[in-house]
């Protein structure tokens, strides 16, 4: 038994010998030089690291805004949205400057006004090439405001009227200053359209100038009246426009010397006899006419029952033979009386 088993191992071990030989030949084939290396894995072929390299600026370019884009005028196209953002805010933050005639003044915008930069670059985002995207902001007002109320107050000058008074027997005023102003209102305007417009361009608004109510250059009618000459001078302002003779007060009656206006303007007046003096007891009024003391005009001064008139005795007019009051020729009266008004002052020396 052990024999026969012996002889059929050996059997199988030629035919096992003899199969291997048969389906390996001989390897006649050339070695290459540079043997291809196996594939790896089938997992690790998709991603490669240079797989994974020319993936990532596809990636990134496709978040960049578009070209020549900009947002109120800041170039924001090809940047990434944070990055645009950031732009626009640098931009928005630039100080803007303003001039009051000869005072700069830098503001802080984000002290007047928010820009809402990260909804302007998401527009941006979604825009066409070269667009122009506009920034909403949105002004404090009452912030606004209450700058400009500021800088009107520490700008504003006051204006001193002058005073009128006689040099050398001349009308003069003396004294008087300007003041300034600022109108509130266009600087407002301005400052609040370039927060709104991101416009950094410098803001140039002027105070105007307030006259006093009476300077150098004040034209209005003055009257000097002369006793010792009893001569009457009408000036515009400084300037001497005409002299008339008069008649002023007798030396017991007389013309009351200061600075006074007129008060009262009568076409045709009524004469009535100052009661409380001496000379005109018995006296009765007398209506318009010929006859009336006052002739035709009466300008009646703050000095009490002083005035200019025309007058009945034109024979009187050169001396001191009045009663107080300022006569003059009736034509005379009533030319001076078209050139004044209630309020111009007269000055009696």
């Amino acid at each position: 038994m052990k024999r026969v088993l012996l002889v059929c191992l050996l059997a199988l071990g030629v035919l096992v010998s003899g199969t291997l030989a048969a389906t390996a030949p001989a390897d006649t084939t050339p070695v290459p030089t540079n043997p291809a290396p196996a594939p790896g894995p089938t997992t690790t072929a998709t991603t490669t690291p240079a797989t994974t390299t020319a993936a990532a600026p596809t990636t990134s370019r496709s978040g960049l805004l578009p070209a020549g884009v900009r947002v109120a005028g800041v170039a924001v196209g090809g940047l990434s949205p944070e990055d645009a953002v950031a732009t626009v805010q640098r931009a928005f933050a630039r100080p803007l400057e303003v001039v009051v005639d000869d005072v700069t003044y830098r503001l802080d915008p984000s002290r007047f006004a928010s820009a809402y930069t990260a909804t302007a670059v998401a527009r941006a985002r979604a825009a066409s090439a070269s667009e122009r995207v506009s920034l909403v902001v949105a002004v404090r007002g009452a912030v606004v405001r209450s700058w400009v109320a500021s800088v009107a107050a520490r700008l504003q000058r006051a204006a001193h009227d002058g005073v009128l008074v006689l040099r050398d027997g001349h009308p003069a005023v003396v004294g008087a200053k300007a003041g300034r102003k600022l109108d509130p209102a266009p600087l407002t305007e301005k400052l609040v359209a370039a927060l709104s417009r991101n416009s950094r361009l410098t803001i140039r608004v002027h105070t105007r100038t307030v006259k006093p109510a009476l300077d150098a250059a004040d034209t209005s009618p003055v009257i000097v009246i002369n006793r010792s000459l009893n001569r009457l001078s009408l000036y515009d302002g400084p300037r001497l426009v005409r002299r008339f003779p008069v008649a002023t007060g007798q030396a017991i009656y007389p013309t009351p010397k200061g600075d006074f206006k007129i008060v009262v303007k009568q076409v045709n007046p009524w004469w009535y006899p100052p009661v409380n003096d001496t000379w005109a007891k018995g006296l009765e009024p007398v209506p318009p006419g010929p006859d009336n003391p006052l002739g035709t005009r009466w300008m009646g001064l703050s000095a009490p029952g002083i005035g200019i008139h025309g007058t009945d005795a034109p024979a009187s007019i050169g001396y001191s033979a009045s009663h107080g009051c300022i006569r003059m020729q009736v034509p005379d009266a009533e030319w001076l009386f078209e050139q004044v008004d209630v309020g111009t002052p007269v000055f009696v020396i």
